[in-house]
């Protein structure tokens, strides 16, 4: 049985609803919610080692450079320093703030921490054995996940992967031809096939790990105080009304039906009515072409219905 302090990651693909689920989440006023060190751009202050690629694999083979940064993250020990010499604006001065607030509480107060990094996905199985993570996925339907950064003109240069000896033979290798094609492909194809490959992956791993939490963007929409207090229940949280208003209000249909591109990270939205966006961003024949780079995996989360 897991530890009720152990860390939790939630992870998934960008765009998946990994920040509504983070901070829903970290609704529970003993839980510390930490942002993406795994991305490339992050803040020294709270993870001190750079990264070069996006998603990232750790295994035991490569932890040294990444695992005693993390274990200092997950003892909230702040970067300081490292910090203020990388403050280029004063939206990093306003970051350093509230990060360092987080580091703080989380220290004062024995709070769980909470990772929220999609760019983690490809690494839970060292999550939860090195760091004893509790994992939340977030999977999204392969049509909103698309659609999403088609709308934002959002590609994906898989040189990241490619780039990584270790993930390629472990899990890669039979990709990396469709993954080459796809240097000088469109969104559709990049995203479709991004998709595939990291929901395979999580699917296999799934069935590998005790604390393994596959949960569905749509079914959470569709649901959200339902669904999140059985994630609640799961992962040892304190589902109180305070929670539920916060649940509540971050789903209500007064929210706006899709973001705006310049707050991509906002978790207002009206839940329900973002569900079908796709269908006025995706024509047939990108649907269709999604559907069969998916194929063999999109099933596994998703019915036939639920392509209509």
């Amino acid at each position: 049985m897991t530890n009720i302090l152990s860390p939790i990651l939630v992870t998934g693909t960008h765009r998946s609803g990994t920040t509504w689920v983070g901070k829903m989440l970290a609704a529970d006023v003993d839980t510390a919610y930490i942002s993406e060190p795994l991305n490339v751009l992050h803040r020294p202050g709270v993870y001190r080692t750079p990264v070069q690629y996006w998603y990232t694999y750790i295994t035991d083979e490569n932890e040294s450079q990444y695992l005693p940064a993390f274990r200092e993250l997950l003892d909230f020990q702040y970067h300081t320093w490292l910090e203020i010499k990388s403050i280029r604006s004063i939206k990093d001065f306003l970051r350093m703030g509230r990060d360092f607030r987080t580091f703080f509480n989380g220290s004062m107060h024995g709070q769980r921490a909470l990772l929220k990094d999609p760019f983690a996905a490809l690494s839970t199985i060292w999550f939860s054995k090195k760091l004893n993570c509790q994992i939340v996925f977030t999977a999204r339907h392969p049509v909103a996940f698309v659609s999403s950064l088609k709308r934002l003109n959002w590609p994906f240069d898989f040189n990241n992967l490619l780039n990584q000896p270790l993930l390629m033979r472990d899990h890669l290798e039979a990709d990396r031809a469709d993954m080459e094609r796809a240097l000088s492909g469109d969104i559709v194809n990049q995203a479709a096939l991004l998709w595939r490959i990291i929901h395979r992956l999580v699917h296999s791993t799934s069935k590998l790990l005790p604390d393994f939490n596959i949960v569905r963007h749509e079914d959470l929409s569709l649901d959200p105080v339902a669904g999140y207090k059985a994630l609640y229940t799961a992962l040892g949280l304190s589902f109180t009304t305070k929670v539920e208003e916060t649940i509540l209000n971050s789903s209500s249909a007064e929210n706006p039906t899709k973001l705006a591109r310049n707050r991509t990270h906002s978790v207002k939205l009206d839940s329900r009515a973002n569900l079908n966006n796709w269908k006025k961003i995706l024509s047939p024949e990108e649907v269709t072409r999604i559907r069969k780079i998916t194929e063999g995996v999109a099933e596994l989360f998703y019915s036939d219905d639920e392509w209509k």
